[in-house]
């Protein structure tokens, strides 16, 4: 049998207490997250991830994601110096091995599916 869950509203979901956010370096930033599905081997996270204005590292080293942004906007800059801005609506896959910086202008909120190497 098929286990199908719904999920609705992402946009208010309740995410829980907002948290520092470790790698960021400029703002103050605070965040987010709940997870709503773990495969059973663990390799696959999807949820709902939230964060406040600012600047942070990431890296994909060990992981790829694919985000889906559900409000607020941000500004990626890859580690080429290449730029993408996004926004509500907009989705963008981070494959294995990407590393660069978030800046957070207005308070955001994506749909996020992580995958471990």
């Amino acid at each position: 049998m098929i286990d199908l869950t719904c999920i609705p509203a992402l946009a208010s979901l309740d995410l829980g207490a907002f948290e520092d956010k470790p790698t960021s370096f400029e703002g103050n930033q605070k965040e987010a997250a709940v997870s709503l599905w773990t495969s059973a081997d663990g390799r696959v996270d999807i949820g709902v991830w939230e964060c406040t204005p600012g600047r942070f590292t990431a890296d994909r080293t060990l992981s790829s994601e694919f985000c889906h942004f559900i409000s607020g906007e941000i500004e990626m800059t890859h580690t080429d110096g290449r730029k993408e801005r996004l926004g509500p609506g907009d989705a963008i896959s981070l494959p294995l091995g990407w590393k660069g910086e978030w800046r957070v202008i207005s308070q955001v909120r994506k749909l996020y599916i992580i995958t471990k190497a």
